[in-house]
């Protein structure tokens, strides 16, 4: 399960850090004209701030376990992806945008399970 949990916060460090960085490197016009149409309703912080955040997971999910620092840091960045899909699918559900839905449903599936094992029976 150990093995388990690595690769699935590999996988989500991934994405959320190509994530973070396309929200913090790229204008809020140009995500949005790139099929990201939530940033509409959302300012142009804002949704750097969520880049941010997402950056800052990607982090949290790897380097405090890997480098034994901290490693308490790993399952709370897990849980602050959580709590990011939860606003991502409840922006989604509001813009009546299902098919996005589906995936931060999985994401968030994903990000529990690292969060549970994490501060549960796999901790470091």
């Amino acid at each position: 399960m150990n093995l388990a949990l690595w690769i699935i916060a590999g996988l989500l460090a991934l994405l959320f850090l190509g994530a973070g960085l396309m929200k913090l490197s790229q204008p809020k016009a140009k995500l949005a004209a790139s099929g990201m149409a939530w940033t509409e309703d959302f300012s142009a912080g804002a949704v750097k701030g969520i880049g941010g955040l997402e950056l800052l997971a990607a982090i949290g999910l790897i380097l405090p376990a890997a480098l034994n620092i901290a490693p308490v840091l790993t399952p709370l960045a897990a849980t602050g992806l959580v709590l990011v899909m939860i606003g991502a699918a409840i922006t989604h559900a509001r813009r009546k945008e299902s098919q996005p839905i589906i995936a931060n449903v999985v994401l968030l599936a994903l990000a529990a399970v690292v969060a549970w094992g994490r501060f549960g029976p796999y901790s470091f």
